[in-house]
């Protein structure tokens, strides 16, 4: 398969930023577009970027899409929502039109165990239609979950796992700094967490999958949610942050195993945090121990590890997936 033909749903900062790294590598091309924005609807994808050409056309749905594609898609990226509730209908639209679906959702990448309803929905329907679903990104997807997973390959017997990412949300999309609370008083913030419209999305999924892989009956988990404060006023292009106010998000995710935490995951992005990296430990038979410096950047890594998972899931069996079940993903260039 020397070129792989891409319908793109989901045309915000992420779809768009999709799509330039689509058109930069060789063996993938975008062939047709989908955007309920009714100010996008029947422009090209060049009206979002110059990097884009001019022979697709965003559509407000899948049949016009498909109706004037320059192709044929043979997968889906769906870079939408992050529930299972609203993105549930809108993979079965996808499969439905026999179309493999890689998506961008959080929940979508365990989602086996807080809806589990969901998920045997999407997995019949996938199978009818004989083809894959799988949810993926950076975090959920991969540095939180799918490496500390195969990284326990090596070990004869596990204790712990313990994950850290902190990663400074400066230079990170607007949309991201505004979901992780940055700019909001503690009030706003602690209403937010309250109605669950601030927080790392996916954590519990992390610890699910971990725990799935390992072999582990969880106990139960914890998703514990509080504010990074700013110590002093920050301003970047985005927005102004006053000392004391919320700059970004701590989140801690535990996974209870026979009465202990076997399972810790600790997330922290805010503006201006000092330091910058993702760490595994793995405490067993032996220790395993990885440290990325600087961090992996959130927007580049989901980027890429979408398009790198196209493949994957087009060689998976008919289904519902998780990153654990497909066949593993890599950087591909034809």
């Amino acid at each position: 398969m020397l070129m792989i033909n891409i319908i793109q749903i989901g045309m915000g900062p992420l779809g768009i930023k999709m799509a330039q790294y689509i058109s930069s590598r060789n063996g993938f091309e975008t062939v047709a577009a989908v955007d309920l924005n009714p100010q996008l609807v029947g422009k090209p994808l060049q009206a979002l970027s110059d990097e884009l050409g001019t022979s697709v056309q965003i559509e407000a749905n899948i049949e016009n899409a498909l109706a004037s594609a320059t192709s044929r898609p043979q997968v889906a990226l769906l870079t939408t929502v992050s529930d299972m509730v609203r993105i549930t209908p809108q993979i079965e639209a996808i499969v439905a039109a026999g179309i493999p679906v890689v998506s961008t959702c959080e929940e979508l990448s365990f989602p086996w165990q807080e809806d589990a309803a969901l998920a045997e929905r999407l997995d019949k329907a996938a199978k009818q239609a004989g083809v894959g679903i799988v949810g993926t990104g950076v975090n959920p997807g991969f540095l939180m979950d799918a490496l500390p997973s195969f990284l326990t390959s090596v070990c004869q017997n596990v204790e712990t796992v313990k994950v850290q990412r902190f990663q400074d949300a400066t230079s990170r999309r607007v949309p991201f700094q505004k979901k992780i609370g940055a700019g909001l008083t503690l009030d706003q913030f602690a209403d937010k967490v309250a109605d669950g419209s601030l927080r790392h999305v996916g954590l519990s999924q992390s610890v699910q999958f971990i725990a799935d892989k390992l072999g582990w009956k969880l106990d139960k988990t914890e998703d514990i949610i509080s504010p990074v404060i700013a110590e002093e006023a920050i301003e970047i292009p985005s927005m102004n942050i006053a000392k004391g106010q919320a700059a970004g998000v701590h989140q801690l995710g535990k996974g209870w195993v026979n009465g202990k935490v076997k399972i810790l995951l600790e997330f922290q992005a805010a503006i201006g945090e000092a330091v910058s990296y993702d760490e595994v430990v793995v405490s067993g038979t032996p220790n395993v121990s990885s440290r990325i410096e600087g961090g992996v950047n959130g927007d580049i890594a989901t980027c890429a590890i979408t398009i790198n998972t196209i493949r994957p899931i087009l060689q998976a069996q008919p289904g519902l997936h998780t990153m654990g079940t497909i066949p593993s993903s890599s950087f591909w260039e034809a």
